[in-house]
């Protein structure tokens, strides 16, 4: 099952990542929905969404990142890779990293490290205003 839509290297990893993962073809159940949101009657009136089901591990994934059911069969296998990887092995996939990287910018800092900020602030503004300015004119 090949796609005239993504590149064979796009292909072969996700084909690789399935294997990691102890997935076999035969054991997925492949549906295709309606999809929803934006979009219009294009997404209203076809079927373009995949929901794939892997019986062994109880795992469903829906994917309708495209307009495309088949870039979104390719795209819904990565994600269920990428599911069942993180639950049996543990690996932290891409989404996760990216999500915890936001966690940590937000997170509220401490009281120390809140003092310390403030204080180099205060000392660079110091430094700028405690330069000279340029007569251009004499």
């Amino acid at each position: 099952m090949d796609s005239p839509y993504l590149k064979t290297q796009s292909l072969t990893r996700i084909k690789e990542a399935l294997a990691r993962a102890g997935v076999d073809e035969a054991d997925l159940d492949e549906r295709f929905v309606v999809g929803s949101g934006a979009g219009g009657q294009k997404m209203n009136k076809t079927s373009s969404a995949v929901v794939l089901r892997h019986p062994p591990t109880q795992t469903v994934v829906k994917c309708q990142a495209t307009r495309s059911r088949e870039v979104n069969r390719w795209l819904a296998r990565r994600l269920l890779a990428e599911r069942i990887l993180e639950r049996t092995a543990g690996e932290r996939s891409v989404r996760q990293q990216a999500a915890e990287k936001i966690r940590r910018q937000k997170r509220r800092r401490s009281r120390r490290q809140k003092a310390r900020m403030l204080d180099d602030k205060r000392e660079h503004a110091e430094r700028k205003t405690s330069r000279k300015t340029v007569d251009w004119e004499a």
